[in-house]
């Protein structure tokens, strides 16, 4: 408890040093925090995703469409549970700033494909039965305003016009994780549409989502999906739910890496600012050092002192900064809800924080315990400034 407080004591004597010190901590553990949660949520689509759902799209690209007639053919496939239809829609309500994924669905396979969407039973009733109706998340409705029974209109980007929609039900997530900001209707008002202006488009699907009993189905069930089209006009590929979320993941793979790499450089910023600044006290501390060696402190009293110092610092600023880093989270969730829905700070985040917080402390006080431990009394009290 006596080298704590002394610890406590020597580590503001200085105030504006200390203070400052701090305060560079706390930005960086901040910055250190927000960064790798910003990483995080960039995979964190592919870390929820399930191990029973396949996703078959064209063999092409994801902009060529598949024929409808391949619903029932791929239900007919041993092992396949449950096949629902998803068309990339990339409408806008009111101006590009509003903009949010929305997709026609068949709603009833995909309601029971997606149990992690939670439906109140008198609103998905009234969805299912609407073919104008619409669902979305609560996240979404909060922003917007939106109710159930509001009239909503999009305008269509690849399928052009103005798009009249009914919010019949509004859905929120299981987990924390689950995206509350996405926007579906039924793939049949948007087909019976496109039947009717422009033929050649219709009875055709973005992709198929396949729900398969067992996760050790997945790959059989895939091969025999792609090979049931093969030779075809229109041919597939089919892979699970995770390896298709990676697929859009490994586009901006170096841009990730590009963040992890400043978010470590920062530590070793704020190690370098702090170490100097021990370095600086321990140099006016010289004959302070000498003199509690004189008195009888022995070399490792002496190191405990310092390093407490400088771990006390450090890991105040740590606090402060992990402290800041939720504050700072949900302004960025409403900045950034266009690219970043769903905004979590983990527990391995914060562990992550408090071990850099730690490792700053311990590196800056390396050089100052080993010059307070092994300096020569004569030589210590005869320095002066």
């Amino acid at each position: 408890m006596f080298y704590l407080k002394l610890s406590f004591r020597n580590a503001f004597r200085h105030p504006l040093r200390a203070v400052l010190t701090i305060t560079g901590v706390a930005v960086a553990i901040l910055a250190f925090g927000l960064l790798r949660t910003l990483v995080g949520l960039w995979y964190l689509g592919v870390e929820t995703s399930s191990s029973t759902r396949l996703v078959t799209r064209s063999s092409i690209s994801l902009v060529f469409s598949l024929p409808v007639s391949y619903r029932e053919r791929i239900r007919q496939i041993p092992g396949v549970k449950e096949v629902s239809m998803m068309n990339w829609f990339g409408g806008i309500y009111v101006s590009e700033k509003n903009f949010f994924p929305n997709f026609a669905v068949e709603p009833k396979t995909f309601l029971a494909l997606y149990p992690e969407f939670i439906v109140d039973e008198g609103e998905k009733k009234s969805f299912l039965n609407d073919r104008r109706g619409a669902a979305a998340g609560s996240k979404l409705a909060a922003k917007h305003g939106w109710k159930v029974g509001d009239r909503i209109v999009l305008k269509g980007t690849i399928f052009p016009g103005e798009w009249d929609f009914v919010l019949r039900a509004i859905y929120r997530g299981a987990q924390r994780s689950t995206d509350e900001s996405q926007f579906f209707f039924h793939w049949d008002y948007l087909n019976e549409s496109l039947r009717k202006t422009v033929p050649r488009r219709a009875d055709q699907v973005g992709i198929y989502m396949v729900g398969v009993d067992t996760p050790e189905k997945a790959p059989e069930v895939a091969q025999a999906i792609d090979a049931t089209f093969r030779n075809s006009l229109a041919e597939t590929m089919s892979e699970t739910e995770k390896a298709f979320q990676l697929s859009f993941v490994a586009m901006t793979e170096a841009i990730m890496i590009a963040i992890k790499i400043v978010s470590y450089v920062v530590i070793v910023i704020i190690m370098v600012v702090a170490a100097n600044t021990m370095a600086m006290t321990a140099r006016e501390r010289i004959a302070e050092y000498a003199t509690m060696k004189a008195l009888g402190f022995r070399w490792s009293h002496v190191a405990v002192t310092v390093f407490a110092e400088s771990l006390l610092i450090a890991l105040l600023g740590g606090t402060i900064g992990v402290l800041l880093t939720f504050p700072a989270a949900n302004l960025l969730e409403k900045e950034l809800s266009q690219f970043f829905p769903v905004f979590i700070i983990s527990t391995e985040t914060i562990y992550f924080q408090f071990a850099a917080a730690a490792l700053v402390g311990i590196v800056a006080s390396v050089f100052p315990v080993y010059r307070a431990s092994t300096i020569n009394i004569a030589e210590g009290l005869r320095r002066v400034g």
